[in-house]
């Protein structure tokens, strides 16, 4: 489905977010993993790529086989980072004949060995992949005449390449008039962040739904991982507490993360957020024990 579709359809979306296998083996179970979130029938599920691209055949395959073999709607990520035009071109020609609806259009990271290359020689900022999606688009090869649906990458705590938060912004407007159809955020954990993001995204004219990212902590290793991969997220001091009174117990860490993140969900929910983003790991439990918390029987049923 067509993100204007779903924004039209549903009154808040359901998602969730993979990381991509890095062998033949681990696509086969994640792609098993995947499958049995089926019965929560969310939204849609999107699978990233590695640190430059470095397995984007592979996620290439699990987008169009999900496509193909289950009722999931796979939006695969979609970077610049060292990737050409005719890269690119290429991979929307592949995901427009296997019936992809929507893409994730982002900058991305570049790989570690890329230190005498220039990553993004050939689409500077995101907004530059937007608008070549667009152009894309435009020439009507994908079924629907619409072409893909875009969304963007959105950061309520900042960017932390652009501690300019002014300019940040301007980079974000730039994404949505160039054609993104919603942005979906890094992940969080105080929802007042999101709320001051939602507010300015409004006075600086950005219409587009904004999607929350929401990734439970479910270790202390997690959450240091979480760290790492948001790069500065702030984990509250509430949260924090509550993490040291459970004493190093795994169990109890377990329960204090998914109890505040299923807290975030509901006052998300009743601040009428667009969207719910799940940052799963690759696991599904966290995400189901939320899901069955917040009583949804499926996407269309979040209110």
């Amino acid at each position: 489905m067509h993100l204007q579709d779903i924004f039209k359809t549903y009154p808040a979306s359901f998602s969730f977010e993979f990381f991509p296998p890095k062998s033949p083996q681990a696509a086969q179970t994640l792609f098993q993993t995947i499958a049995d979130l089926q019965p929560l029938k969310p939204t849609f599920v999107s699978a990233t790529y590695g640190a430059g691209g470095s397995t984007r055949d592979l996620t290439h395959d699990l987008v169009v086989r999900l496509k193909a073999e289950t009722t999931l709607d796979p939006v695969p990520h979609l970077t610049t980072v060292l990737h050409s035009e005719a890269d690119i071109e290429q991979i929307l020609t592949r995901y427009a004949q296997a019936g992809i609806s929507n893409i994730m259009a982002l900058r991305g990271d570049p790989p570690r060995d890329a230190a005498n290359t220039d990553p993004h020689q050939h689409f500077r900022f995101a907004a530059d992949l937007v608008r070549f999606i667009q152009r894309f688009n435009d020439r009507r090869v994908h079924p629907d005449p619409r072409g893909f649906g875009i969304a963007v990458a959105g950061y309520p705590e900042g960017h932390p390449a652009t501690p300019n938060r002014l300019l940040e912004l301007d980079r974000l407007k730039a994404k949505v008039e160039a054609g993104a159809d919603a942005i979906v955020t890094q992940l969080f954990f105080d929802n007042r962040d999101f709320y001051d993001f939602r507010e300015r995204c409004l006075l600086a004219g950005i219409r587009v739904p904004i999607i929350a990212g929401i990734m439970p902590v479910t270790s202390l290793s997690g959450m240091e991982r979480m760290a790492d991969l948001a790069l500065g997220a702030r984990f509250p001091a509430p949260l924090i507490r509550a993490l040291n009174r459970a004493g190093g117990s795994e169990d109890a860490v377990r329960r204090v993360g998914i109890h505040w993140a299923t807290e975030q969900c509901r006052d998300l929910l009743d601040h009428r957020v667009q969207g719910i983003h799940f940052y799963t790991l690759n696991r599904s439990t966290a995400t189901r024990e939320i899901y069955k918390t917040l009583g949804v029987q499926d996407s269309g049923g979040l209110m």
